[in-house]
């Protein structure tokens, strides 16, 4: 365990973590909305534009990842300059993480944008047309918000790392309103279907991107203050290599770790397309669905990277132990009850995406199965990970979620599907022991204390 001496610990109370957590939660429901916003809207043009749209979103996250990781690993150190109560190097790192997420984001939308079909072919195989065309639009359209939704991530993330989510809470409310107003401008006044649900993601990100960092740009000159950064000439480095290597520390195996899990994601996610259209359907609307199961464990997770980060960056080990604690019992309670309700609800809520009659029973039978699976293991696999993450042992989360994903999650998947022959369900049934086997290693790992050896500031 680090000996150095104990700073001058933040404060957090039940008050003050209530007060970062409910918006934390309510943001993470509006970003749900808006994806289930455009499914249930782009409904109503057919089934193939629904999964049309739900293949770009996958692919879209793997592309995604490179930068979403680096906000990770933003986070957590601006979060140890705080709890370190180091204003300057807090906003060194913040204009670091800005740097590189937007040189970064510029890269992957120039990939995407080159790549799009070929993309599509190689992870998804042969489509039928109207679907290939679908994803092919969605593609083109939304690779072009990936700079804005890069801006917007990494100011999020330094919004959190000082504990001010109302911020974030509030453009999220704004993106919603931006999206659904569009998706029924563009989908139902102008009939421009799958390419005006992707022309609404884009001017809402863009609109994400332009608040967020003007209020960092112009707003107090805090911890997180990116006065200046538009400047071309100055004294102030543009570059910091010592800042950019703290963030990789974190970001790296953060960024991997979801790599494996996206590229495995994908890889199940084929498998519904050897069983038809009803199954692509029946599987996009139950993901639309389980996402607003698990929202509160990420609001959850999200807290933990502050919350523990700045722990740690005060010295305070007993603190950070004793407030994940807290949250982790918090985050068990949320998950019981939001799956309690969907499970008792769900015939209802399957039927607002107007179905056919088979991919209505794949849906339910899915979210059965998911539903379960997620009061088991979901907490302790995706929001625990978080607190290893903001002290720097991100290494291990990414080993261990490595090898649980392609020994649990694809192997199990292809070996129930095919040899098992029990069908698509059984890519949510391998995706539940998924949950279980790195729910049990984070555990294990957490209560060893080795993570309390681990450094991400000097």
């Amino acid at each position: 365990m680090p000996s150095e001496q104990v700073l001058a610990t933040p404060v957090w109370n039940n008050r003050r973590l209530f007060s970062m957590i409910w918006p934390l939660i309510i943001e993470q429901v509006l970003a749900v909305t808006m994806g289930a916003a455009d499914t249930v809207m782009v409904s109503s043009v057919g089934e193939f534009a629904v999964s049309g749209v739900n293949i770009v979103d996958n692919i879209n996250n793997l592309l995604i990842i490179a930068f979403a990781a680096l906000c990770t690993g933003g986070s957590v150190v601006v979060s140890q300059y705080i709890g370190r109560r180091d204003a300057e190097n807090a906003r060194a790192a913040s204009r670091q993480l800005v740097y590189t997420v937007a040189a970064v984001s510029l890269v992957i939308m120039a990939v995407a944008l080159t790549f799009r079909r070929p993309l599509i072919r190689l992870i998804y195989g042969r489509l039928d047309t109207d679907v290939m065309g679908a994803a092919q639009v969605y593609l083109l359209i939304t690779a072009l918000s990936f700079p804005m939704l890069a801006c917007y991530n990494a100011a999020a993330a330094l919004f959190r790392a000082v504990g001010n989510s109302k911020v974030t809470m509030r453009i999220a409310l704004m993106v919603n309103i931006f999206n659904v107003g569009g998706n029924a401008l563009f989908i139902f006044v102008f009939h421009l279907g799958v390419t005006g649900a992707a022309l609404s993601t884009l001017i809402g990100r863009t609109a994400a991107a332009i608040v967020s960092m003007t209020l960092l740009i112009r707003g107090p000159r805090g911890p997180i203050s990116l006065a200046g950064i538009l400047k071309v000439c100055g004294a102030a480095p543009r570059y910091a290599h010592s800042m950019v290597r703290n963030i990789l520390n974190v970001g790296i195996p953060s960024g991997l770790e979801s790599s494996m899990f996206q590229i495995g994601r994908l890889l199940t996610q084929r498998i519904f397309t050897t069983f038809g259209t009803a199954a692509i359907a029946g599987n996009a609307i139950a993901s639309v669905i389980n996402a607003f199961s698990f929202m509160p464990g990420m609001a959850y997770g999200m807290a933990l990277l502050t919350v523990v980060g700045q722990c740690i960056g005060a010295g305070d080990y007993e603190a950070a132990r004793r407030n994940t604690v807290k949250i982790m019992k918090l985050s068990y309670a949320t998950i019981f009850v939001t799956n309690l309700l969907i499970y008792i609800f769900m015939e209802q809520i399957i039927g607002i995406f107007h179905l056919s009659g088979e991919a209505h029973r794949y849906a339910k039978i899915f979210l059965q199965v998911h539903c379960i699976s997620m009061v088991i293991g979901w907490p302790p696999s995706f929001a625990l990970p978080n607190a290893l993450r903001a002290a720097g042992d991100a290494r291990y989360v990414m080993i261990v979620a490595t090898i649980t994903m392609w020994t649990i999650r694809v192997s199990a998947a292809y070996l129930l599907c095919y040899v098992v022959k029990i069908g698509p369900i059984g890519v949510w049934l391998a995706m539940g022991g998924d949950f279980v086997g790195r729910g049990v290693s984070y555990v294990l790992r957490w209560r060893s204390g080795k993570w309390q050896n681990k450094q991400v500031i000097s």
